[in-house]
C-alpha cells in the first residue's frame, strides 16, 4: 500500500511537474506572443509613419519637379545668393571719364558759340526777318544794308581808332613797366616781394565802382578828364597788376643758371635782363600783351565815365548810341557794328595763337 501510494505520489508529482512545466512553457509562449504583437504593432506604426513621410516627400518632390509625381525623393533648395558685382575695369573708367570731359567741353563751346552765331545771323538779316515772329538761324535773304546803316548812323571808324590807340599804348606801357618789376619779384625772394605779390593778387578783386571815383578825382586834379592820355593812364593802372602777375610766373620758369653764366661773363643786371631773360620771355610777353590789349579794347565803364566828347569816345561807348531814347534798339545796325568790333580781337588771337599757347605753358612750369 505504501508502495502503491508512493508510486502514485511519484506519478502524481511527475504529472504535477509536467503540468508545471507546461504552465511555464505556456507562460513563456504567452509573453513571447505579447512581445511579438508589441513589436509588430511598433513596426507597423513606424512603417505607417515612414510611409506618410515618404508620401509627403513624394508630394513635395512632385510639386518641385513640376508635377512629375515622383515620391520619396527629397528636394534640396540652394540658398539664394546675391549676384556678384563686377568691378569696372580701368579702361572702362577712363572711357567714361573721357566721355564726360568731352561732353562738358562741347556744352561749354555751345554756350560760348551760341551768342556769336546769333550775332552773325542778325547782322545779315533784312528788317523784315528781324521782326519775324518765327526767327531763323540762316537769313533767307542776306543783306549788307545793316553795315551801311551802321557806318552812316555812327562814327565807327573814329571810335575804332580811339579804341585801337588806347588799347595799343596801354598794353605796350603795361609790358614795359611789368617786365622789370616781375624780374625783381621773381629773383629777389624776401618779405617785401611776397607782400607786393599778395597786394597784386588782392587788387584784382577790387570792383570798378570802388576805384572809379578816386581815379576821376585824380585825373580832374591834373586836368586829364576827357582826354585820351588820361584814359590810357587808367588802362595801364588797371592792367598792370594782371600783367605783373603773369610775367612773374614766366620769369620764374627761366633757369637762373643762364643769368649766372651771363654774370660770369661780366654782364650786369640790366644787360642780363635785356639780353638773356627778355628774349626767353617773348612767348609770355606776347600772351600778356594780348590780354592787356583785349581788356582795353573791350573796356566800357572807364571810357563812359572819363570821356565826354563824342570825337574821343571809344567803340564800346559808341555802340550804346544805337539804343534809342526809350531803350528800343535798332537790332540790324547794332549787330553789324558789334560784329565789326569783335573782329580785331579774333583776328589778332588767330594770328598769334601759337605764341600765346607757348607762353601760357611756359608760365605754368615751375622749377
Amino acid at each position: 500500500m505504501s508502495g502503491t501510494e508512493d508510486g502514485g505520489m511519484e506519478d502524481g508529482g511527475m504529472e504535477g511537474g509536467g503540468m508545471g512545466g507546461a504552465g511555464l512553457e505556456g507562460a513563456r509562449e504567452g509573453s513571447g506572443a505579447k512581445a511579438g504583437a508589441t513589436a509588430g504593432s511598433a513596426t507597423e506604426d513606424s512603417g505607417e509613419k515612414a510611409g506618410t513621410t515618404e508620401d509627403g516627400a513624394g508630394e513635395d518632390g512632385g510639386s518641385s519637379d513640376g508635377g512629375t509625381g515622383r515620391r520619396g525623393t527629397p528636394t534640396v533648395r540652394p540658398a539664394a545668393t546675391a549676384p556678384a558685382r563686377r568691378a569696372a575695369s580701368p579702361t572702362a573708367r577712363r572711357t567714361a571719364t573721357r566721355t564726360g570731359q568731352y561732353a562738358a567741353l562741347l556744352a561749354y563751346l555751345a554756350f560760348l558759340a551760341f551768342p556769336f552765331l546769333w550775332l552773325i545771323s542778325t547782322a545779315f538779316k533784312p528788317p523784315r526777318e528781324l521782326g519775324s515772329i518765327h526767327p531763323t538761324w540762316i537769313p533767307e535773304a542776306p543783306t549788307l544794308e545793316n553795315f551801311r546803316q551802321a557806318f552812316a548812323q555812327q562814327p565807327l571808324l573814329a571810335a575804332a581808332g580811339n579804341s585801337l590807340l588806347a588799347a595799343a599804348l596801354s598794353a605796350l606801357s603795361a609790358i614795359v613797366l611789368a617786365t622789370p618789376m616781375a624780374y625783381v619779384l621773381a629773383r629777389y625772394r624776401n618779405r617785401l616781394s611776397r607782400a607786393a605779390t599778395g597786394w597784386v593778387v588782392i587788387s584784382q578783386a577790387f570792383p570798378l565802382v570802388l576805384v572809379i571815383i578816386p581815379l576821376f578825382l585824380i585825373l580832374k586834379g591834373i586836368h586829364l578828364v576827357d582826354s585820351r592820355i588820361g584814359l590810357i593812364m587808367v588802362y595801364v593802372v588797371w592792367s598792370l597788376p594782371f600783367a605783373l602777375w603773369m610775367l612773374t610766373g614766366y620769369v620764374r620758369a627761366v633757369p637762373p643758371e643762364l643769368e649766372e653764366a651771363a654774370a660770369v661773363d661780366g654782364a650786369g643786371r640790366v644787360r642780363t635782363l635785356v639780353s638773356v631773360t627778355a628774349p626767353l620771355l617773348a612767348p609770355g610777353i606776347v600772351a600778356t600783351a594780348l590780354f592787356a590789349f583785349i581788356t582795353a579794347w573791350n573796356e566800357f565803364f572807364f571810357a563812359l565815365v572819363l570821356l565826354k566828347s563824342p570825337g574821343k569816345q571809344t567803340l564800346p561807348v559808341v555802340l550804346t548810341h544805337f539804343l534809342g531814347t526809350e531803350g528800343v534798339a535798332d537790332l540790324g545796325p547794332l549787330a553789324a557794328a558789334a560784329l565789326l568790333a569783335t573782329l580785331p580781337s579774333l583776328l589778332l588771337f588767330a594770328v598769334i595763337q601759337r605764341r600765346i599757347t607757348g607762353g601760357m605753358l611756359a608760365g605754368a612750369v615751375k622749377n
